[in-house]
């Protein structure tokens, strides 16, 4: 059975490729799949690849990891990072390591995104490193499963 990381996009993130180009740049949210797909690839991993606006939908998604045994979730939350503690227990109600991304540097962007429910629950948060923070996220992840299984 391959071992499955989630990788979990909040909401707008199906506008990637059209939303504030100067922030987020123009590649989809296809071109960030097809990056997911072959960083796991190097690394004999599966993606288990979702968006959704809802926050709910996220919630079942984080669950649906955990029940599975995924072993790892890379998750661009986006704006409810900074509001949604629903998906902070459900990351912090599973045994699987999480990755935070954001494809801007959150902190170089207004006041209210400085602060994230999931970093304190996430095994790490990369920001700022545009669609390649996703493949830097999975190399992470790989990794972390690599020093367990030798451990």
């Amino acid at each position: 059975m391959a071992k499955t990381v989630y990788v979990l996009n909040g909401p707008n993130l199906n506008l990637l490729g059209t939303r504030e180009p100067k922030t987020y740049g123009h590649a989809t949210l296809g071109d960030v799949e097809k990056l997911c797909r072959e960083a796991a690839e190097r690394r004999k991993l599966a993606i288990e690849f979702r968006q959704s606006n809802h926050e709910g939908e996220i919630v079942d998604s984080i669950h649906d990891a955990g029940a599975k045994k995924a072993v790892g979730i890379v998750i661009n939350a986006g704006a409810y990072t900074h509001t949604s503690v629903a998906i902070r227990d459900a990351i912090a109600a599973i045994d699987v390591p999480v990755i935070e991304v954001h494809i801007s540097n959150v902190f170089a962007r207004e006041s209210f995104r400085h602060h994230s429910h999931i970093a304190p629950v996430a095994k790490a948060s990369l920001c700022g490193f545009g669609i390649e923070g996703y493949a830097l996220a999975i190399e992470g992840l790989a990794a972390m499963i690599d020093t367990r299984q030798k451990g």
